[in-house]
């Protein structure tokens, strides 16, 4: 329960942050990698794709123009792999910008504190 205390928290905080798409790529990449039928890879690809890695996407995601055209020639036969390179330079850029802001934020402590009453 604590665990989903604290992603649904820093999924909140990111949001203040206008950065919640980072999260959301990599959970909804996360989702993809578990499709196991052709029809549901695509349709799946695609969202993703259009949501967060066209350039002008809704939620676009910072990824270099190299992984972005890669995705974009793939996309219309997506393999079971196809996002990997972006999430994993979105992870690291949780890792290493948004999550050790995340750990020092005033969100974060409350939360703490309300585990330790508990």
């Amino acid at each position: 329960l604590f665990f989903q205390d604290i992603k649904l928290v820093f999924e909140d905080f990111l949001r203040t942050e206008y950065s919640d798409e980072n999260l959301l790529f990599w959970l909804a990449c996360e989702k993809y990698k578990k499709l196991t039928k052709v029809t549901e890879t695509t349709i799946a690809a695609k969202r993703i794709y259009t949501e967060f890695v066209q350039a002008g996407a809704p939620r676009q995601i910072n990824i270099d123009c190299v992984t972005r055209e890669e995705i974009s020639k793939n996309i219309s036969q997506p393999g079971p792999n196809c996002f990997d390179r972006a999430q994993k330079l979105i992870y690291g850029l949780m890792e290493n910008d948004c999550y050790p802001r995340f750990l020092k934020s005033e969100i974060y402590q409350d939360l703490l504190e309300q585990a330790e009453q508990q």
